[in-house]
């Protein structure tokens, strides 16, 4: 029942954020842009999607080596592919299938499996916060203008004056410092880091970043640690290609510069982490908004949204499909010679 109850409130989520986004969208004048499309474009997105999904199953590989495990680099991939295809349909099943459908075809246990996909979802966090930074250090200005806009419409609707162009600057120091000051009153005092320790939000949050450490210190127990440092910049190099390329599939995006690419994979990623089947409806409206400091209309930058996540969604539902039938066929063949018959 709690599962039932959760799926349903995804996918009411995911329908009501869908809903919102295309209230006001012409979906046949979006069809038929769609079909102007230049699909080439789309074909080597798609390409470029599979080749991150590789790479991540040879990263993957790499951390099960220390276990004394070495998986094969073709059913490493078919469990990654099963894994994003059980998450389009029940969020956050990919995981655990990746690592089910990794025992069936390789006898790794599940549990050992799993902490290694915990570990390497470490790394992407550390990649992600990493980008988020960097992004808003190279356009920071396009930010901190739509964060200002946001901010002052909030203050301007409640009947308050203008907050000028600063309000955003002066936010973001008085937290910064607040946040450094509470954090010296907590460490200069143990009886009160003591009570704030038994707080059960604060000790999930101590939890995380522990996992973070320890998954960090890990990749001193990997055989070549180079080698998995390079993949995991190889796997979000070409999350980035993924949804650059399809620019140049519209003409109302092709002049949209790299820098927009990097938005777009900071943006995106967040939307995609959304309790909704592959993040559906999180996407569009976090990308369709931030696509307009671009120069597009909010209507072009849903219909850029969709495009992107449709065609992704769409390769891994077929891919995926294709995966799974595959774990069939093989569990099957595994399963045949077993079947021992008697004749008196």
């Amino acid at each position: 029942m709690k599962s039932a109850l959760r799926y349903i409130i995804s996918l009411g989520l995911a329908g009501g954020l869908i809903w919102f986004v295309f209230k006001d969208i012409n979906l046949a004048d979006m069809l038929d842009r769609f079909s102007q499309a230049d699909w080439r474009w789309m074909a080597i997105s798609c390409f470029l999607l599979l080749c991150a999904h590789v790479t991540r199953a040879w990263r993957w590989g790499m951390l099960m080596e220390p276990l004394g495990y070495k998986p094969g680099i073709v059913n490493s991939s078919i469990s990654v592919l099963t894994g994003y295809f059980a998450n389009y349909i029940v969020p956050r099943m990919g995981e655990v299938t990746r690592c089910g459908t990794l025992y069936r075809l390789e006898r790794i246990p599940v549990n050992l499996s799993f902490g290694t996909v915990v570990a390497e979802r470490i790394f992407d966090v550390i990649i992600l916060l990493f980008l988020i930074g960097l992004n808003f250090i190279l356009e920071f200005d396009r930010l901190s203008s739509f964060f200002t806009e946001i901010f002052q419409s909030k203050i301007q609707g409640n009947g308050q004056p203008d907050a000028g162009p600063s309000l955003l600057l002066i936010i973001l120091g008085a937290g910064f410092f607040a946040v450094i000051i509470g954090a010296i009153v907590i460490f200069s005092s143990a009886s009160l880091r003591n009570k704030l320790m038994e707080n059960a939000v604060v000790q999930k949050i101590a939890a995380f970043l522990q996992g973070m450490l320890e998954g960090l210190l890990s990749v001193r127990k990997l055989k070549n640690p180079g080698m998995f440092f390079l993949s995991t910049v190889m796997i979000w190099v070409f999350y980035y290609l993924v949804s650059y390329v399809l620019f140049f599939c519209i003409p109302e995006t092709s002049q949209l510069g790299l820098l927009a690419g990097l938005t777009l994979l900071v943006v995106g990623s967040i939307g995609m982490t959304a309790p909704t089947q592959g993040g559906i409806g999180a996407y569009h409206l976090l990308v369709g908004s931030v696509m307009v400091l671009y120069g597009l209309t909010q209507k072009d930058g849903i219909t850029l949204a969709t495009f992107i996540h449709g065609t992704q969604m769409l390769f891994m539902l077929v891919v995926g499909a294709l995966a799974f039938l595959y774990v069939l066929i093989q569990n099957k063949a595994v399963q045949e010679p077993a079947v021992v018959t008697h004749n008196n």
